[in-house]
């Protein structure tokens, strides 16, 4: 029966004199050659006919990953077992989907060594064991999304607008200390510590600022909601009395509508990034920015998305620039009514 050949390739001869000690101890397995770099690698494997590649894969001159792609699609049959001292599981992923059919950690006990290539010879993978819990994460934890009132989605946006308690207080109409209260009862429900947790959360988790549509209508507006589909709508206004009084009024023809509100183009893209956005309502003035440069970029996140562009005074051009933009359509805000938006609602979701 002919001897399993092993080449062994480390830029350490100690690590290699090791190496060959642990082989010669396996029945049936010879070290055919030792190589320190990575053109040896190839000159060896071209020259001698190899079963078993012993490889530390950060030699002088060795990009691991192009390399171990090259060798496996010029020798498919070759069994790679990587010994190294990097746990990086990137790096061992990446040269995992590469082709090597092991990685052993240089830190692991010699018997280790012995079975990781006894395994490798028979077809097994091997990942010592040290990596495993690096390489398999446990599923992440499910996070609660809680439902927020009106008001907490307040707060929550002017916290992400950098303002102090005090600022809030102005911009509320309350007192420093009842923000203070709401802040605190706002924090045990997001199940964080601080203003900067609270912010975080929000980014992580963009839906908690939908407003559903019972809540934006603030009446009972159950009678036939059952029958509707759902759809999410966004409505960006830097007036904040007229997204408002929007929202309620789309709450009021589409209940089941999970509304979402902004004031400016880059929460705009923040939101429209991480939800799956149906029809955008956006105003062509948004203070010192282009409603119109928002929803081309609407477009280019989410091509499928209808807008709908908004302005109090309507005019020709933005009318044509709206149009090329990728808005579907261009109203007079003192012309929408609840008929208008169930008409707009309806295109989207049939």
């Amino acid at each position: 029966m002919s001897k399993v050949r092993i080449l062994l390739a480390d830029d350490h001869a100690i690590v290699r004199s090791g190496i060959r000690k642990i082989v010669e101890q396996i029945p049936d397995l010879e070290v055919v050659g030792e190589i320190g770099n990575g053109p040896q690698v190839f000159a060896a494997l071209e020259r001698e006919t190899i079963d078993l590649l012993l490889i530390d894969v950060t030699m002088p001159d060795f990009e691991p990953i192009t390399a171990i792609r090259k060798i496996r699609a010029l020798y498919p049959t070759l069994k790679i077992l990587v010994v190294s001292a990097y746990d990086d599981d990137i790096y061992v992923k990446g040269l995992l989907r590469a082709g090597v059919n092991g990685y052993h950690m240089k830190d692991e006990s010699l018997n280790d060594l012995k079975l990781a290539i006894q395994r490798v010879l028979t077809g097994e993978r091997w990942i010592s064991s040290s990596l495993i819990g690096k390489l398999v994460k446990p599923p992440p934890r499910t996070v609660a999304i809680p439902t927020l009132t009106n008001r907490q989605r307040t707060l929550l946006r002017l916290l992400q607008q950098g303002l102090d308690n005090k600022s809030i207080a102005q911009e509320t109409g309350l007192s420093v200390k009842t923000v203070e209260n709401h802040l605190t009862r706002l924090y045990r429900q997001l199940d964080v510590q601080s203003r900067l947790e609270a912010v975080n959360f929000t980014l992580r988790f963009p839906q908690i600022m939908g407003t559903s549509g019972l809540q934006a209508a603030r009446v009972d507006v159950s009678a036939g909601e059952d029958t509707q589909k759902r759809v999410i709508v966004l409505v960006v206004d830097d007036n904040a009395r007229y997204r408002k009084q929007l929202m309620r009024m789309i709450g009021k023809v589409y209940p089941r509508a999970t509304i979402y509100e902004s004031e400016g183009i880059q929460d705009t893209i923040h939101l429209a990034e991480r939800i799956e956005l149906q029809l955008a309502l956006i105003d062509v003035i948004l203070g010192d920015e282009d409603g119109i440069m928002c929803a081309r970029r609407i477009k280019t996140i989410r091509p499928q998305s209808r807008i709908i562009l908004i302005s109090a005074y309507p005019d020709r051009e933005f009318h044509r620039l709206g149009l090329q933009s990728g808005a579907v359509a261009f109203l007079d805000k003192k012309n929408i009514d609840l008929p208008t938006l169930r008409q707009v609602i309806d295109d989207v979701i049939t």
